[in-house]
């Protein structure tokens, strides 16, 4: 485990890849995780070592929320606007595409998919934070920015002090930005990228793969990860030239290796990703209009 003063970064396994993610423990008297995606044996050690007596979870998906179970006596915290959405399966279905897809069958059919531990690790959050306020934990403060995009409400801890910000799903991969859930979205993606390489930080701490960058580093990333959108635009726009429907479109693999397509949820994301860039670019397709609102 790597440390930067006071924080404790905390590997996934294979180097916290989905559906892991990094965890950071902030080594101080109110013993706090953010993110439980790490290592579960690593955890488990902090928490026999030094205890661990809340869990801040930047957002909800299940990468970062993956260990909450694991520590039934700690607090478990999340932002305000996700605490509202995922109260219920149905609430998590619609922002994730699930129900504008499929309808009330396919959010069933997923219901019955979902692990026991998953639901457990989004039902024993009981508390918020509050966005862009100054938290002091032992003598380490810390801001919970709200940098939406990936999700609604997703949040990147800022430590000032140490010059240290957690981007989370701002990860920097290959894969490119996320923002295929029916609660992300593209131009917020963007915005919130840009801001963050405004913060007066000089380490960049991402949630999945290469994980510490410097401020150059992450700079330079970043032009070439918010880059990858631009090339998906200029895919779609190519084949809808080409003349394809919105079920062809949805089958060439513009996010996910085609191979991958014929799983549900994998397939959920890519027909939402594909709609959120034919808006983007205004164009329309046949298919392309969702049947099922929110509901």
């Amino acid at each position: 485990m790597n440390r930067i003063g006071p924080i404790v970064i905390v590997e996934g396994p294979n180097q916290s890849k989905v559906p892991f993610s990094r965890s950071l423990y902030i080594d101080c008297s109110d013993k706090v995780l953010i993110d439980s995606g790490g290592e579960a044996s690593s955890l488990q050690t902090i928490n026999e070592e030094f205890g661990i007596d809340l869990i801040i979870n930047t957002h909800y998906h299940p990468d970062h929320t993956q260990h909450n179970h694991l520590f039934k006596d700690a607090l478990k915290w999340i932002n305000p606007i996700e605490y509202k959405t995922t109260r219920t399966i149905e609430g998590v279905a619609n922002e994730n595409g699930i129900y504008q897809e499929w309808g009330s069958k396919g959010v069933e059919m997923w219901r019955k998919s979902l692990p026991q531990e998953w639901v457990e690790n989004i039902g024993q959050i009981t508390g918020t934070y509050d966005y862009e306020t100054e938290y002091c934990f032992g003598d380490v403060k810390v801001h919970f920015l709200h940098t939406p995009g990936h999700t609604k409400g997703l949040s990147c801890p800022y430590f000032p002090d140490q010059g240290v910000v957690f981007v989370g799903d701002y990860d920097m991969t290959s894969f490119g930005p996320w923002y295929n859930g029916s609660d992300g979205d593209i131009d917020d993606f963007i915005s919130s990228g840009k801001r963050l390489l405004t913060l007066d930080a000089d380490t960049f701490i991402t949630g999945h793969q290469k994980g510490i960058f410097t401020k150059q580093e992450f700079k330079v990333a970043m032009s070439e990860f918010l880059a990858i959108i631009d090339k998906r635009d200029e895919r779609i726009e190519h084949y809808v030239r080409q003349g394809l429907n919105f079920e062809e479109l949805a089958s060439v693999g513009i996010f996910y290796p085609k191979k991958l397509l014929s799983e549900p949820l994998l397939q959920t994301w890519e027909r939402s990703g594909i709609r959120k860039h034919l808006i983007r670019l205004g164009l329309s397709v046949p298919g392309a209009k969702l049947e099922y609102s929110h509901s």
